[in-house]
């Protein structure tokens, strides 16, 4: 991948993880708490969601070694469960609203891609827009995965019994290691779910 892909990829990514983050604050705020609002952070100004880490050295290192799935993450935006109008459902659509935007973004762009393909669609155009389904879907179904500090942890156990807390604990006691092992010896299995999904969206094989 050349330089200028490079950088290209990166500021997808950026953007898309910061609507991402944005909309768990909207999510939050839908149902009682205003914190991300007082924060600063329901703005899609990547600055304010910006992590040097998880925003720009991870992509970057995951592009330069060809890695088959590209991720990253934002500052996570705040809320407090406690100013919930309804504890459960607010904590299941936060956790939800950020998987349900990327997945929106492919869809969007991946019909966009799907209308102007019949009309000689510049080979840069088509770049561009299939990056941002490509990417969209990579961050969708990576936060689905149940590992915290992943959105699909909280998805999860939002839908079941408290009793099933102690295992929340355990997981969010040793997360960066289930999820590093994860990332290294798992991350692939996710790669055909990529490529069905993009065509899917697009009509178009990777």
């Amino acid at each position: 991948m050349q330089g200028a892909d490079t950088i290209f990829f990166i500021v997808i990514l950026i953007m898309s993880v910061v609507i991402h983050e944005v909309a768990h604050g909207y999510a939050a705020e839908y149902f009682g708490d205003k914190t991300a609002r007082h924060a600063g952070r329901l703005t899609l100004n990547p600055l304010k969601h910006l992590d040097i880490f998880g925003s720009v050295l991870v992509p970057l290192v995951l592009i330069l070694a060809k890695a088959p799935f590209l991720f990253g993450w934002a500052k996570p935006v705040p809320y407090n469960p406690l100013n919930f109008t309804n504890r459960r459902w607010g904590t299941f659509w936060v956790a939800s609203a950020g998987v349900l935007a990327n997945f929106l973004l492919a869809i969007f762009f991946g019909m966009i891609l799907r209308v102007i393909a019949g009309t000689g669609i510049a080979p840069d155009a088509f770049f561009i827009i299939s990056s941002i389904v490509l990417i969209n879907i990579g961050l969708g179904i990576f936060n689905l995965i149940p590992i915290p500090p992943l959105d699909g942890s909280k998805v999860l156990f939002s839908l079941l019994p408290s009793s099933a807390y102690a295992v929340l604990d355990f997981l969010e006691k040793y997360s960066i290691f289930i999820l590093l092992i994860f990332i290294f010896y798992f991350a692939r299995y996710l790669y055909p779910v990529l490529l069905f999904l993009y065509k899917l969206i697009t009509g178009f094989a990777l």
